[in-house]
């Protein structure tokens, strides 16, 4: 299965033009967006967006990010599905998303503190039942290349880093942390960071015997 994952568009809208080109000339099989699909939009303006890449109609599943609204957390929107606090089965991989942020000096609107993240991610693993497991989290785990903020300091998530200890998921696709566009372990799961669509990054990701990610960008496409 071929994964197209993107985060941090922040509403701008040639970003999700140039997504629905790529996701066709990749042949994508299923699409992912870390968080941060609007900046600061209603979850109309949300739907709005993500409707270029419903219209391919092919699997869509995204998290919020801690720049969308609070309807967006629980919100539905036609066409793809809003993965925080669940579980979805496809292809006998099991994935799993939790959106937002931990609490930071930010103050943006979808933070929250790190012991209700935990809360969460163990009560939507629970869910589960396939042993091919993968995060979808807009905030990164901590200490790793992918939550290091250009202040030099490392910004994820404790409960998402600790998450990824216990349960051991094949990879965990994040965003949020601009400047981390990368790839990363923690044992032996997968993380990427592909990097801020706003921008024109994004990641193939090959779910196959094995994990293979290629970073990508399409600046100038849209």
């Amino acid at each position: 299965m071929l994964v197209l994952v993107t985060s941090d568009f922040h509403g701008y809208e040639k970003a999700f033009k140039a997504t629905a080109e790529i996701a066709k000339e990749e042949k994508s099989d299923l699409l992912i967006i870390c968080g941060d699909i609007t900046n600061f939009g209603t979850i109309k303006q949300a739907e709005k967006y993500l409707s270029q890449l419903v219209a391919l109609k092919k699997p869509v599943l995204f998290v919020p990010g801690n720049c969308d609204l609070p309807s967006l957390l629980t919100g539905e929107i036609n066409g793809a599905v809003n993965l925080h606090q669940k579980c979805v089965l496809m292809n006998d991989y099991s994935f799993i998303g939790i959106g937002g942020a931990p609490i930071s000096p930010l103050n943006t609107p979808l933070e929250f503190p790190e012991e209700q993240m935990m809360k969460w991610l163990e009560m939507t693993a629970e869910k589960c039942s396939s042993n091919k497991l993968i995060l979808v989290s807009h905030s990164p785990p901590y200490d790793t290349k992918l939550d290091l903020a250009f202040i030099g300091e490392h910004v994820g998530s404790y409960s998402v880093r600790r998450f990824i200890e216990e349960r051991k998921p094949i990879a965990v696709f994040c965003g949020h942390v601009h400047e981390a566009r990368g790839i990363d372990k923690i044992g032996s799961s997968i993380l990427v960071n592909p990097g801020p669509a706003r921008h024109g990054f994004y990641a193939i990701v090959d779910l196959d015997e094995d994990v293979k990610v290629v970073l990508k960008n399409f600046k100038g496409k849209g």
